[in-house]
């Protein structure tokens, strides 16, 4: 490995341990936006499938925020990294694997599911819609 391969990898490595898997930019603006809509939540729930990021236990609603590259969202930001391909391809489909398989164990178990893309955050009345249509009684 040469010695610009070497720096490109340190500084991935530095990019990817500083990605945060809770309390995320868009996981909070879910969270304000929740709490002026009057609903109360609970934080990643290790007993339900998937570990949701937001419970609304009385709702029986598990809200999913997905960053769009991650879980491979059809929008800009889902960018396919160009080096090691191989490996980014098999990490992001396994991610949207778990992801379908912790929405149909939640949906067994009776619960309701919502995924918010971190690409949709800035657009509260979007937000506000697909939160109360999520509540509504029969829906999911």
């Amino acid at each position: 490995m040469d010695e610009e391969e070497q720096n490109v990898s340190q500084q991935r490595r530095r990019n990817m341990q500083a990605v945060r898997s809770r309390d995320t930019k868009p996981e909070i603006a879910v969270r304000k936006l929740l709490h002026r809509l009057g609903y109360r939540f609970r934080l990643q729930r290790s007993d339900l499938p998937g570990k949701p990021d937001i419970v609304l236990p009385r709702h029986r609603l598990a809200v999913f925020v997905h960053g769009c590259f991650w879980h491979r969202h059809n929008c800009k930001r889902a960018t396919m990294p160009k080096t090691r391909t191989t490996f980014w391809e098999a990490k992001l489909s396994a991610n949207v694997d778990r992801d379908a398989r912790a929405m149909a164990a939640l949906g067994k178990l009776g619960w309701r599911t919502v995924v918010i893309w971190e690409c949709e955050i800035g657009d509260h009345q979007l937000l506000s819609d697909r939160i109360n249509i999520a509540l509504e009684p029969g829906t999911n």
